[in-house]
């Protein structure tokens, strides 16, 4: 049995869970700004996370909802998923956005399971706050031993995938890092780069 954790948003989807949850806000450019700077390092990722997810505070519960069922996945997703499994991959999905998006993903794409964050509601809006296992930019770090213990699998059968610094804490514990459309802050820890997006092409290099 291996194991390939893979990051969601720019990666198993085609954008950020978030940008597309503030749109109908009309604060999409002020949130993928926060969001950009955190996924290039240049911000702590729990404050950042925390900072965005304050700016939903009075969206509808089941308008995000709405949103996230169909979010875009990424060219390639469904054809990479499947070929893992075929190799023996457990797949999982890591994500620093949100369950109501990465739960419908992990059902369309057949993934093992799910690991991220709860947007907190009140009598049907946001209330602008979040909770979950993937707040810190350690999360995934943290999260990936504790699967590769419970599974009994090695670094060495462990491939990542991500784009962004929050992923940095997972590529430490595994001997396959992809840089999939990434920042050059994941680029520097990774020895798969791939510029295209097309999550095929991982089959070629693995």
């Amino acid at each position: 049995m291996k194991l390939a954790v893979f990051d969601f948003d720019s990666t198993l989807m085609d954008g950020e869970t978030i940008d597309f949850l503030a749109k109908p806000l009309g604060l999409e450019e002020k949130v993928a700004s926060i969001t950009e700077k955190a996924m290039a390092g240049e911000l702590d990722f729990f404050e950042s996370l925390i900072e965005r997810v304050s700016l939903l505070k009075g969206l509808p519960y089941s308008k995000a909802v709405e949103i996230c069922k169909d979010l875009p996945l990424m060219p390639g997703a469904y054809e990479l998923v499947a070929e893992l499994k075929k190799r023996d991959y457990k797949v999982v999905c890591f994500s620093g956005g949100f369950r109501i998006g990465t739960s419908p993903a992990k059902e369309k794409l057949c993934l093992d399971a799910d690991f991220s964050n709860v947007l907190h509601e009140r009598e049907g809006i946001l209330t602008g706050l979040v909770g979950g296992d993937m707040m810190f930019g350690y999360s995934k770090g943290d999260m990936i031993q504790r699967l590769q213990n419970i599974l009994g699998i090695t670094r060495e059968n462990t491939l990542v995938c991500g784009d962004g610094a929050n992923d940095l804490s997972m590529f430490a514990h595994a001997d396959t890092r992809i840089a999939f459309c990434a920042r050059d802050v994941l680029k520097k820890e990774a020895n798969i780069i791939i510029d295209e997006k097309d999550l095929t092409k991982i089959l070629e290099k693995i």
